[in-house]
């Protein structure tokens, strides 16, 4: 039988590209695909690649089937997710929310950065975070539950967090970092910023241009922050770019008192990823680009020990729709389904 899934939110770029992993899914059937703004309209007559693929119509949010489905994709903005979210759980249907609503564990720490008082903070304590490569035993602690016949709830991480995240990860959870700030430098494409045009986002104003936003209070710190186990250590300044899709983290740890080599370094990431299919390790000089990871839900990640100023260098490029939402989503849901991780996303990104 099929894995009968709803996307909420299906217009936007992050919902859209769901739906575009789950037409491809040898598992999973799309049978709603909500847009109030566009509904009873196909999905092929606003995004012609899927012609021929299918014949779907965005649903507004009240008349699709969502209590049908199995899984539940939330591609919404915060806020918005903790209003969906619980009705959905009730009725036995498992989600998979892309928003923040579910990504930090402190309602306290949520309220304080959104501005917006938690109201499921029952479902935030039994969710999972969704970010298989450094909580697979949670997501897989779900996938039991699930199969026992419960709905659950999986909160997937953030763009910027996942990429910086992987980066970093292996360093930190090794006890390379010494004191002082982290400091990571994020770059993300247009697409990071929604559908919707802004005077910063507007194809006039970002072509060309390089710019830092959200300098020393973006909404992304306390959530690396958690994930790395670092609070108030994070210094994390993104950027907007001019590319459509792709994301670059650079994390630069500072080391406490022990020794690195650049071939201990290799080592350490290389089995920390030994076994994660989507995530590849650079050496030998080779630096991630987010040309390589287009497309896909891989990311690729690379450390290097910086002597002079004994710190480690980590960078992590990914595609900021792919495994930065809606891959990494998919690959959530795999996982709480009992399915291969990998089934149904592509890991070979276009190589020009």
């Amino acid at each position: 039988m099929s894995i009968k899934v709803g996307v909420v939110g299906a217009a936007g770029f992050a919902g859209i590209e769901v739906v575009r992993c789950v037409l491809g899914h040898p598992e999973f059937e799309l049978i709603a695909a909500t847009s109030n703004e566009l509904a009873g309209k196909r999905i092929s007559d606003l995004y012609p690649n899927f012609l021929g693929c299918t014949e779907l119509e965005f649903s507004s949010h009240e008349d699709a089937p969502l209590h049908s489905c199995d899984v539940v994709f939330l591609a919404v903005p915060h806020t918005a997710a903790i209003a969906q979210a619980p009705a959905l759980i009730d009725a036995g249907v498992s989600v998979v929310d892309l928003s923040a609503d579910f990504r930090l564990k402190d309602p306290a720490v949520y309220e304080e950065w959104y501005q917006v008082k938690h109201t499921a903070t029952d479902l935030l304590a039994s969710c999972a975070f969704g970010l298989p490569e450094l909580f697979r035993d949670d997501l897989e602690a779900l996938a039991q539950r699930r199969s026992a016949g419960e709905a659950v709830l999986v909160g997937c991480a953030g763009c910027y967090p996942t990429a910086t995240s992987l980066a970093a990860a292996p360093a930190i959870r090794a006890g390379l970092a010494g004191n002082g700030p982290i400091v990571a430098d994020a770059v993300s494409g247009v697409s990071g910023a929604g559908k919707k045009a802004t005077e910063r986002t507007h194809f006039c104003f970002a072509d060309e241009n390089l710019e830092a936003y959200g300098v020393a209070n973006h909404r992304h710190t306390p959530e690396i922050e958690q994930i790395l186990g670092i609070e108030g250590r994070l210094v994390f300044t993104p950027h907007l770019a001019p590319l459509d899709r792709g994301l670059l983290s650079t994390v630069t740890i500072p080391l406490g008192d022990v020794e690195v080599t650049q071939e201990k370094l290799d080592a350490l990431y290389q089995e920390f990823y030994a076994n994660d299919a989507f995530v590849c390790v650079l050496t030998g000089g080779r630096q991630p680009k987010t040309a390589s990871v287009a497309g896909t839900n891989r990311a690729h990640v690379a450390a290097v020990y910086n002597a002079h100023a004994n710190v480690i260098v980590a960078t992590g490029a990914i595609d900021n729709v792919g495994k930065g939402a809606a891959g990494q989503a998919v690959q959530c849901a795999n996982i709480i389904c009992g399915l291969p991780e990998t089934t149904g996303l592509l890991s070979i990104a276009i190589p020009a």
